[in-house]
């Protein structure tokens, strides 16, 4: 048997270690976590910290030098909410058409979700800041290519959710979630064609319960940041002198 001699400061450091180790255990283990919104408004400005506040405004006219510009204007209020709203339409309208520039026509159908779209949008001046808070994640627009019957399943995932936002095509579904019929544009949806999705690149990863989108034949993730489409958005249209305007059109109806 062959001794090995350890040097009192490594022992010393092991058996610290494992002491430490030993010390921070414990008996409890997470079960499970739990989250929802929080509209962050007016109310949490009652009681404001002083501190708090000091720190803010040492950024606070920069920000607003960049967010307060207006760019545009809407001539309705602009709301999101299942299952179909007047924001989520736009924003799967804008998606639909910003696949033009790759594939030379429109998307089939986009879809966009709706806990992606963070807050409404008021009536009248639209700033940078708006568009920010509606959408703040760094979203890629994502082109998507799947048969017909990966679509209906993915048309299936949107009813167990109650809705999505959604353009170019029209669902109803129940109440208890089932789809009953989908359509894109007006046809019925043929199994074997390959159909166009434009989307954003969290959902076509098969994310927010839309796992069809996992079947895809093919995924092109673009540079192109959602954020940055919708503003550019607005832009054209101010320069077309046109206000935003989406309304709720049956795109998903519940029986």
């Amino acid at each position: 048997m062959k001794c090995i001699k350890v040097k009192p400061f490594v022992a010393g450091v092991c058996f610290a270690s494992a002491l430490f180790f030993c010390a921070c255990s414990s008996g409890y283990s997470l079960v499970s976590v739990e989250g929802k919104k929080v509209k962050m408004d007016a109310v949490y400005d009652a009681v404001p910290d002083k501190s708090v506040a000091t720190i803010l405004d040492l950024y606070k006219a920069k920000v607003d030098s960049i967010m307060s510009p207006v760019i545009g204007r809407a001539d309705v209020d602009l709301t999101v909410q299942r299952p179909e709203s007047s924001l989520s339409n736009l924003i799967a309208d804008i998606l639909r058409e910003s696949a033009r520039p790759y594939a030379g026509k429109s998307a089939d159908v986009a879809v966009m979700n709706m806990g992606g779209i963070r807050t409404n949008l008021s009536k009248g001046d639209i700033t940078f800041g708006n568009i920010y808070e509606i959408t703040p994640f760094q979203n890629a627009l994502c082109l998507v290519t799947m048969k017909g019957s990966v679509l209906y399943e993915l048309f299936e995932n949107i009813a167990a959710v109650h809705g999505e936002g959604l353009s170019g095509a029209r669902l109803v579904i129940s109440e208890e979630g089932k789809l009953l019929d989908a359509r894109v544009g007006t046809e019925k949806i043929d199994p074997e064609k390959e159909y166009l999705i434009a989307t954003i690149d969290y959902l076509a990863e098969g994310n927010d319960k839309l796992s069809a989108f996992k079947k895809a034949s093919k995924k092109e993730i673009k540079e192109d940041i959602l954020r940055d489409v919708v503003l550019n958005y607005v832009r054209k249209m101010t320069k077309e002198g046109k206000a935003l305007h989406s309304e709720v059109e049956g795109r998903v109806v519940v029986q």
